[in-house]
């Protein structure tokens, strides 16, 4: 899927925003959860995008790991830029291997569409609103209100994230695909 959305992404308008069919949605995530081979290459690009986030949602306790959703929330209250990436690179060594080595390839598709954000429309702003809710969420529910003022700090957060993502996960992030 990430390596789909490498390529097609950058070159698609509104990637993440636009849904593709639901039915076919339903019936491909029924095939991927049974442990059937898929070949998303001949899918419409936006399904794959929902899949993907789907994929993202349903990690327990989420990628960013809710058991640090407060210190995630307040790092941008902190300091100039530099602290503020300090933060978040110290917050990035608290999660499990599996979380970071998928963070840095999520985070090289989302810094490659936002490179092309005039053709697509999907700045890291844009990026931030439709992904940051399937990256960290709050470990208890909670009301409407706090949960809304919550999606706005992670969607700062997620923003952040992608403007300074050559900073906080090294340059190599550009080339993880390749060459494709």
């Amino acid at each position: 899927m990430l390596s789909l959305l490498y390529q097609e992404g950058p070159s698609t308008k509104g990637i993440f925003r636009r849904s593709g069919s639901a039915k076919t949605f339903k019936e491909l995530k029924e095939k991927l959860d049974s442990g059937t081979e898929v070949d998303l290459a001949h899918e419409s690009i936006f399904v794959t995008a929902s899949l993907f986030k789907d994929f993202l949602r349903n990690i327990p306790g989420s990628i960013l790991s809710s058991q640090l959703c407060d210190k995630w929330v307040s790092v941008l209250d902190q300091g100039n830029k530099e602290e503020k990436i300090k933060s978040i690179q110290r917050l990035i060594e608290q999660l499990p291997r599996a979380n970071v080595v998928l963070l840095r390839y999520i985070f090289g598709v989302l810094h490659g569409i936002e490179m092309r954000s005039e053709e697509n429309q999907m700045n890291a702003f844009n990026l931030a609103i439709c992904i940051a809710p399937s990256l960290l969420w709050p470990p208890v529910s909670s009301t409407p209100d706090i949960e809304s003022e919550f999606i706005k700090k992670i969607s700062s957060l997620v923003q952040f994230l992608i403007e300074n993502c050559c900073r906080i996960f090294g340059d190599e992030i550009t080339s993880l695909f390749g060459e494709i």
